[in-house]
């Protein structure tokens, strides 16, 4: 385990040197799970390309998914094939809490709405410290008074929120504050407090969750990890979980609670109509807590998914505290999983505190201070592992681009598209799929907090696996080939310069090589693409106006 520094003062600059320089992948872990994977492009195989039906929220706890996993407050690998996130039940709703709720573009008065609150409190670049903030109602939650309420509305019509139901009413709620703190790269702790602002003792069901993504049920021969029970300790229960690319790790359980397992995979009966091939399905641990269906999870104690099960009474303006640790260290070498939780999670805060106060202009009040701080924090919990194989998807559409695509079929012309990256996303329940217009404009301020990511994102749409071979940047997956304004340049230039300043006037030339260079293809798609006049003026695409266009911008002129 490493050692906590003494000194606060520049550590977690010294965090992003070190990840610099290669010698320790302090990133490795961080905020890339998803809030929304349901209802996205990738994981629609409709015939229709009706993405926000295909795939709905109501069948996202039993529905394994193709390219990526969701969660509340959820952290990931870099390649996200181990993911934990925090599950809530209240004993009244009608479901675990596993994922945000949120309206689709047909059932919002004005389109696709989250429908929670949730804040992102803290974060550092390398998230050696991270804070998010849930609020759940006690109440049972109201479903489908949302969906029904919503869809009587039209679009001139004020949107029916959650809080216009009456469901925080007298403070009868939770805050669930979910924290982070990483002890050394490998070695994350995780403290849950769950505070009762209602006026009487409270129960909730606290499930900390720790899953594979589904790698291994759509052919190929990718091997099945496992996650099994071990041994258990005094006061301390353990899952080990093991991957063939990932290795060993351990997740550490305080206090004697029960541990569930089941399988990250699709309850065929239930979703299709078909018999499964196995008895435990995703929505196993649903099924054993809410429907109180024992025979839902596996008895022998090991799977694909498992949570651990906290049931804690709350008392009134009071609270409670569970820690876990995720770690690749073994029980044989580490004895107290939890006796340097506190002293772990006070260094990482005053690091945290000593970093943004070294990034904060000093003209800028209190007030205005923490703004800042928590408006970059939230810039650093919208990274997500986005992860989609064009070629991949168009086969298993039953189209070969190298045979030809049927004309209906979404990005037929993106084939050579591959992406498995960290990506800052606009947000990630909303818009979890990257927008490159929207990008260029996140490297700014990201690179105020971590300009060698900043570099590494503008970078990476400019690479082979993203650009089109003529030219073209990708702009986002409901139509790769749409037209963003090209504020690409402006934004590489923009980054070269604040990092030079960073460096002592030297400047970043092999970032800039490679970005002109790329940018050049880009500046001839846009010569013999949308110059129609031959004037040098760029016609087509948005017009500034985020979102409204003056003109169809997926038509001609």
């Amino acid at each position: 385990m490493q050692t906590q520094p003494t000194n606060d003062s520049g550590v977690e600059q010294a965090r992003l040197q070190e990840e610099r320089d290669g010698r320790t992948a302090w990133k490795k872990w961080g905020p890339y799970l998803s809030e929304r994977q349901w209802g996205t492009v990738r994981e629609d195989y409709s015939s229709n390309g009706d993405a926000w039906n295909y795939f709905i929220h109501d069948q996202a706890r039993f529905r394994a998914y193709r390219w990526g996993e969701d969660g509340l407050a959820g952290i990931s690998d870099n390649r996200q094939l181990l993911c934990f996130a925090v599950a809530l039940w209240n004993g009244k709703d009608p479901i675990l809490k596993e994922r945000l709720f949120g309206l689709s573009n047909s059932e919002g008065n004005h389109g696709e709405d989250v429908k929670e609150y949730y804040f992102y409190l803290d974060n550092t670049p390398t998230h050696s410290y991270m804070k998010y903030l849930y609020k759940y109602p006690q109440a049972e939650y109201p479903y489908p008074t949302l969906i029904d309420a919503n869809r009587a509305r039209d679009k001139h019509c004020s949107e029916y929120e959650l809080l216009d139901t009456g469901i925080f009413d007298q403070d009868r709620y939770f805050d669930v504050f979910i924290e982070y703190a990483k002890a050394g790269p490998e070695d994350i702790l995780m403290r849950i407090t769950v505070c009762n602002r209602g006026p009487e003792p409270a129960e909730v069901h606290v499930l900390p969750t720790f899953w594979f993504r589904n790698t291994w049920s759509w052919g190929g021969n990718e091997e099945k990890p496992t996650l099994k029970r071990l041994d258990s300790r005094e006061n301390v229960q353990v899952v080990a979980a093991r991957h063939s690319l990932l290795g060993e790790r351990f997740l550490y359980c305080e206090g004697a609670v029960d541990l569930l397992f089941t399988e990250n995979e699709t309850n065929t009966q239930r979703a299709f109509n078909q018999p499964n091939s196995q008895p435990y399905c995703k929505d196993g641990i649903n099924n054993c807590i809410v429907k109180r269906d024992k025979n839902a999870v596996n008895p022998e104690q090991r799977g694909t998914k498992a949570a651990a099960h906290y049931r804690l009474t709350v008392p009134p303006r009071g609270s409670q505290t569970v820690h876990l640790r995720l770690t690749d260290q073994a029980p044989a070498r580490l004895q107290a999983p939890f006796g340097d939780a506190l002293a772990t999670f006070n260094a990482r805060q005053a690091e945290a505190d000593a970093f943004y106060e070294g990034i904060t202009p000093k003209t800028l009040s209190k007030d205005e201070t923490q703004v800042m701080r928590q408006a970059l924090a939230g810039m650093l919990w919208s990274k997500q592992f986005y992860n989609y194989d064009v070629t991949e998807w168009l086969r298993e559409h039953g189209d070969n681009p190298e045979e030809g695509i049927r004309a209906q079929v979404r990005n037929k012309d993106w084939f050579h598209m591959y992406n498995a990256d960290v990506i800052s996303m606009p947000d990630k329940w909303e818009y979890p799929w990257y927008a490159v217009w929207d990008l260029a404009f996140h490297t700014i301020p990201l690179s105020l907090v971590d300009v060698d990511f900043a570099k590494e994102q503008l970078s990476l749409f400019l690479g082979h696996h993203y650009l089109h071979p003529n030219g073209q940047m990708p702009a986002y997956e409901w139509n790769f080939g749409d037209v963003n304004p090209p504020v690409h340049p402006w934004a590489v230039w923009t980054v070269y310069n604040y990092d030079k300043r960073l460096r002592g006037g030297r400047g970043d030339l092999r970032f800039l090589r490679f970005c002109f260079k790329k940018l050049s293809l880009n500046f001839t798609w846009w010569v013999n693409r949308k110059d129609v006049s031959g004037d040098n003026i760029f016609s087509g695409g948005f017009l500034g106006l985020d979102n409204i266009g003056v003109f169809d911008r997926s038509s001609p002129l």
